[in-house]
């Protein structure tokens, strides 16, 4: 079996991938029912509900502890993963769209000269809220459950 083969068909990580692209097209739509317009960063994007790197690894860690078992180091190593991302995507990526919202605010406010200091706008939809991780999670573990 070459290369791709043994890659397509790694059943843990198609289930990986699947949650993914799942949780992204459902921020997709989300985000398209609510706004009622298209905005294909969103598909293609960081943050917004539901997280799809929380669906991505969760779902990972859950395939591979249902596949090689729950005591594996296999699944010590994707648990470790999945805490890092999840706790990341919570914490300093939240934290930076704050960030990210306030200085938009200090750049449409403050003038210098009459003039506005820039016309960028930095990203405010960076991380992820505990219900949007948990969007994710759900996602991750409906499809390691379908799939594995």
């Amino acid at each position: 079996m070459n290369a791709f083969q043994e890659l397509f068909s790694n059943r843990v990580l198609l289930c990986a991938v699947l949650s993914w692209v799942i949780a992204q097209v459902l921020k997709f739509l989300l985000n398209l029912w609510i706004h009622r317009k298209v905005d294909w960063r969103r598909m293609f994007g960081m943050g917004g509900m539901p997280s799809s790197h929380s669906a991505f690894v969760f779902s990972l860690a859950l395939a591979t502890g249902m596949a090689e078992g729950f005591n594996s180091i296999a699944f010590a190593l994707a648990f470790a993963l999945m805490a890092v991302v999840i706790y990341d995507a919570m914490g300093v990526r939240a934290e930076t769209g704050k960030q990210g919202a306030v200085l938009n605010h200090i750049l449409r406010e403050v003038l210098i000269e009459g003039q506005p200091i820039t016309e960028e706008r930095l990203k405010e939809l960076v991380g992820h809220t505990p219900l949007e991780v948990l969007g994710g999670v759900l996602i991750g573990a409906l499809m390691a459950l379908i799939m594995m």
